[in-house]
């Protein structure tokens, strides 16, 4: 905690539509906003193209317009200007 001097970390999880990303990333900034401290760092956690494969041909879920680490990683850089918190994203992949 802050008061402890111990980072505090967002995590998010996102397996869902692409088109939530930027809401995703922006909670990240508002949680560490104005010095207000809430969280020290960001964590986003995905799945990877691999995985959405995998589940597909296992399983026969329908990924299309999921949000995946490669987008997550491609889009990223243009929230440079807006989101000064450090964010890791995470692929799971198989």
């Amino acid at each position: 905690t802050p008061s402890t001097g111990c980072p505090v970390k967002g995590v998010h999880i996102n397996f869902g539509h692409a088109s939530f990303l930027g809401t995703d990333l922006l909670k990240f900034q508002m949680a560490s906003y104005s010095n207000l401290d809430f969280i020290d760092f960001g964590v986003y956690i995905t799945t990877t193209k691999a995985m959405q494969k995998f589940l597909t041909n296992q399983y026969g879920h329908n990924w299309e317009g999921s949000l995946n680490f490669e987008k997550v990683e491609k889009y990223l850089p243009y929230f440079k200007s807006a989101i000064q918190v450090p964010i890791y994203v995470i692929g799971i992949d198989v």
